[in-house]
């Protein structure tokens, strides 16, 4: 007997069981159209003990898991530097994809996803779940509303602190091949991502991203000039080298409005002519909740043969800022983008 739309579950993977995977495996769990058919990881052992904790499938090979006809999703939990070849694997065998931040480390990489993910017409997922807190999204209704007015000044402020140890503790940490980037593409990807989801797409920066304290080849702070396609002007500072700070902050000035989004709470709300309540919001945490909300809208993305809510052409956008800080860095001089 043939399973009717609302009884069939999408069978998710987890490829990559380092610490991100965490999420990825909540997600699964939560959602009701979703179930966990496989884990993968290049460590077999870990793979196994993985397989035996979940109670389903363990792979160490990446080829034999997307052979598998038994699973519809893949969720790329490995090192950055992989994603592209990977998503493009997958897409081939007919897999849907979720991919962690950042989609690739090279623009054409992640203009090669997307291709081959539209070409062969499978879905793309990059993981932005500060998107999906109800305070993103109700400051995100503030902007489409028109209740700050036109927008003036919109900056994004990364403070992380990360020591030495913390990029000793692994290979990859802070390189390009496989971390492609450092302050901005680690820790400031999803604040970029949320400023640009706020404000708009950006039409040209200038930038400095340099390793001032660590030693590491990418950069531990940086900061960026922005031209909205709107005519605004913002900023952006990130950095791993800040004690004790906030760790992310938006602030969205417009003619009739400013808002302020610490963390992910928002700490002011003033328009112009109004009475204005911070709405009590119910709890969410970004890690895991936003996740969470990402893997189950895949779900039904595929059960309803939709687009997911944040596709990998939204994902291109951040990494095309990052990278655009990059090149600024090396040639002195403004990036514009088409």
């Amino acid at each position: 007997m043939r399973m009717s739309m609302s009884e069939r579950k999408v069978r998710f993977a987890v490829v990559g069981c380092g610490g991100i995977s965490g999420s990825h495996f909540i997600g699964i769990e939560r959602a009701p159209e979703a179930e966990l058919a496989a884990v993968c990881d290049v460590n077999e052992k870990r793979a196994e003990e993985y397989g035996a904790k979940y109670g389903v499938k363990a792979y160490s090979d990446y080829a034999k898991l997307l052979a598998d006809p038994d699973i519809d999703v893949v969720c790329l939990c490995t090192p950055s530097g992989m994603h592209a070849d990977q998503t493009i694997q997958a897409a081939e065998a007919g897999k849907h994809i979720v991919c962690e931040k950042p989609m690739a480390t090279q623009l054409h990489d992640a203009e090669r996803m997307v291709e081959a993910c539209e070409v062969i017409g499978v879905k793309l997922a990059t993981i932005f779940p500060r998107r999906m807190s109800p305070s993103s999204q109700f400051v995100k209704k503030l902007v489409e509303e028109g209740r700050l007015g036109k927008l003036s000044l919109c900056s994004g402020y990364v403070k992380f602190y990360r020591d030495q140890a913390y990029y000793d503790s692994a290979g990859w940490r802070g390189t390009w091949a496989m971390d492609g980037g450092g302050a901005m593409m680690n820790q400031g990807i999803h604040t970029v991502d949320l400023l640009q989801w706020l404000a708009g797409p950006v039409d040209s920066l200038h930038g400095y991203a340099q390793h001032v304290l660590r030693d590491i080849e990418v950069e531990d702070t940086a900061v960026v000039s922005l031209q909205f396609q709107s005519g605004a002007l913002g900023s952006i500072e990130a950095t791993t080298t800040a004690y004790k700070q906030p760790e992310h902050r938006i602030v969205l000035h417009g003619d009739k409005g400013t808002v302020i989004l610490t963390g992910d709470d928002i700490t002011t709300l003033d328009i112009l002519g109004e009475q204005v309540e911070i709405p009590a919001f119910e709890p969410f945490a970004v890690v895991p909740d936003g996740h969470a909300a990402q893997i189950r809208d895949m779900a039904l993305a595929v059960l309803h043969d939709r687009q997911p809510v944040v596709t990998g052409r939204d994902g291109k956008h951040s990494l095309e800022i990052i990278l655009g800080t990059y090149e600024s860095q090396r040639s002195h001089r403004e990036i514009l983008f088409g």
